[in-house]
């Protein structure tokens, strides 16, 4: 059993340095390697790889193994020729020492990268890798830096928002003073954190891609949207104008309250105008039409009337409202005068409302779609129970061959004709070529029909019928 100790050397470290042409095999070239290596550069690394490898290669010697020690480098022009040459090395090697397993020793995560052509082509029982003690922080933190550079994402999340606070701040710190500069740079960096933690990007981008499907597809929903952004903004105008109105009060209870009760209005009109929009685009779709858009209209306005009944009992309890008075009321000269309601019978109004809307939303739902589901029914999209039986009733078992011909409507097994008579069951007959023709449909009757047809127009026909 012969194994290959390989010294595996992607950069080509060794033909720099000494000028030698890999592979370079044999346990006395290696060790001389080792010298022109460490005389070229004490400081390489790739000299306690070549001692590592004459080192694994005694051990192996003294278990009375037989070995074969080689170092392999690759090519400098491009990653992809150093992986060719390695490759055309061990190729070479394998074809003059026929090894049967193989046992790799590299010095970095680079010549790591070899591992897979060696065992493309050589069972490895081992990768030995060498890290020289002093180094081994420095050359992982090497790598890490080396991977994050070959990143294009990465640097461009990280190095770009750094190098964008490094020019911005001298700016800031010479026309301000150097705490508004790191407060301006501290909030950006947390705005930035911010905006890519929640994924703002790609909800924005989610959302323009909506926008101009919704565009092109001419959905009402986009004039729709458009008017409740508008009744929205109107709205937090109102309840802003609202609260600046009030004089100086303890706590943000009463403003809070005041914003609410003056702003509802216009934001339910809000989603009450998207909803309707949005409900409109499903009624022209060709689709069927989901029950949640249908409930939302009268869902919305629910709501709102519950939130404004609240905050009116709020405010009118700490006295910043007047209270809701009902107009009078005459039918046929008698009626029921004006009067004004208490702050819980307010509430008790309002919630009542949202409460027989709600229902009405949920029962004219219910109602769309039963009659939804009938007309699908009507126009015949399912199929009826009862034709069930009949399709069985019309299927037949066949084994392949021909089917036997069936009878006219009307005609029945054994009946006598003038014109014709069908071949019945287990019956015999003779065809113009004098052939006789027997067939067996199964059934527990037997037909004998015998048909003799001549050059003139007369035609004989017998059919007999016998017993079972």
């Amino acid at each position: 059993m012969t194994t290959l100790v390989v010294c595996l050397d992607r950069t080509d470290d060794v033909g720099r340095r000494t000028g030698l042409r890999t592979p370079i095999v044999g346990w006395e070239a290696v060790r001389a390697l080792v010298t022109d290596v460490g005389l070229a550069d004490p400081e390489d690394s790739g000299v306690n790889t070549l001692l590592e490898s004459l080192r694994v290669a005694q051990s192996l010697r003294d278990d009375d193994e037989e070995t074969v020690v080689a170092v392999v480098s690759g090519d400098r022009e491009s990653m992809v020729s150093a992986d060719r040459a390695v490759a055309r090395q061990l190729d070479d090697l394998m074809a003059e020492y026929e090894p049967d397993s193989a046992v790799v020793v590299i010095d970095s995560a680079e010549d790591e990268r070899l591992v897979p052509i060696v065992e493309s082509r050589l069972q490895v029982d081992a990768v030995d890798r060498v890290v020289v003690r002093q180094a081994r922080d420095i050359e992982s933190t090497y790598y890490l830096l080396k991977q994050f550079l070959a990143d294009e994402e990465l640097r461009q999340t990280i190095l770009v928002p750094l190098g964008l606070t490094l020019l911005v701040f001298p700016i800031l710190a010479s026309a301000f003073t150097p705490a508004v500069g790191a407060a301006t740079i501290t909030a950006v960096i947390g705005l930035f954190l911010l905006y890519k933690g929640f994924s703002i990007d790609e909800r924005l981008t989610r959302t323009a891609k909506r926008l101009r499907e919704s565009l092109y597809s001419g959905q009402v929903s986009v004039v729709t949207y458009v008017v409740a952004i508008g009744l929205t903004l109107v709205g937090l105008f109102v309840g802003a104008l609202g609260v600046s109105t009030l004089e100086d009060t303890q706590g943000v209870l009463v403003p809070t309250m005041r914003f609410v009760f003056d702003s509802v209005p216009w934001l339910a009109a809000a989603g009450l105008t998207a909803s309707l929009g949005r409900l409109f685009d499903e009624l022209i779709d060709d689709g069927p039409l989901r029950s949640s858009y249908l409930h939302l209209p009268s869902l919305v306005v629910s709501v709102g009337l519950v939130v404004r009944g609240f905050s009116g009992f709020f405010l009118e309890q700490q006295g910043w409202t007047d209270p809701l008075v009902i107009p009078s009321i005459r039918i046929n000269q008698q009626g029921i005068g004006s009067f004004a309601l208490t702050p819980g019978q307010r509430l008790a109004l309002f919630v009542g409302l949202a409460i027989l809307l709600s229902l009405v939303g949920v029962f004219t739902v219910s109602r769309i779609a039963d009659s939804a589901a009938g007309k699908e029914y009507a126009d015949g999209d399912e199929p009826a129970a009862e034709e069930e039986p009949s399709r069985l009733a019309d299927a037949e078992l066949t084994d392949g061959g021909s089917k036997p011909p069936r009878p006219r409507d009307g005609a029945e097994a054994g009946s006598d004709s003038d014109d014709s008579a069908d071949l019945g069951p287990n019956a015999e007959g003779e065809d113009e070529t004098g052939a006789n023709v027997y067939v067996d449909t199964g059934t527990d009757d037997d037909v004998d029909t015998s048909t003799d047809t001549d050059t003139g127009t007369d035609t004989n026909t017998d059919s007999q019928r016998g017993p079972e």
